[in-house]
C-alpha cells in the first residue's frame, strides 16, 4: 500500500507565501515523477508544476517564477514554495507520484490541501 500525504495548506493574505510539503510512504521501489496539481471551485483539475527523478521541472505559465518544486529522494517527499500568492491561486491542492511497487508501476494521488488567498 502507497501514501502520500500533504501538508502546509491554510490561509494566507496576497502577496504571501506558503510552503506545501507530500511524503510517499509505503513499499515503494522507485518514485519517477512527482506533481502538485490543483482544482479550484467550478473548474478542473489542472498541473501546477511536476519535476522528474533526475530534477527536471516544469510549471504552469500562471505560476512561473513565483512557484517552485523540489523533492528529496531520500524522504520520497516533494515540496511546492509559494511566493507572491493571488487571489486565484485559491484551491484544493493535490500531490501526484508516478511510482513503481517492482513489477507494478501506478500513479497515486494524495488527499488534497486547501489552499486559501484571501485579505
Amino acid at each position: 500500500q502507497v501514501q502520500l500525504v500533504e501538508s502546509g495548506g491554510g490561509l494566507v493574505q496576497p502577496g504571501g507565501s506558503l510552503r506545501l510539503s507530500c511524503a510517499a510512504s509505503g513499499s515503494i521501489f522507485s518514485i519517477y515523477a512527482m506533481a502538485w496539481y490543483r482544482q479550484a471551485p467550478g473548474k478542473q483539475r489542472e498541473l501546477v508544476a511536476a519535476i522528474t527523478a533526475g530534477g527536471s521541472t516544469n510549471y504552469t505559465d500562471s505560476v512561473k517564477g513565483r512557484f517552485t518544486i523540489s523533492r528529496d529522494n531520500a524522504k520520497n517527499t516533494v515540496y511546492l514554495e509559494m511566493n507572491s500568492l493571488k487571489l486565484e491561486d485559491t484551491a484544493v491542492y493535490y500531490c501526484n507520484a508516478d511510482l513503481s511497487l517492482g513489477r507494478l508501476r501506478a500513479e497515486y494521488w494524495g488527499q488534497g490541501t486547501q489552499v486559501t488567498v484571501s485579505s
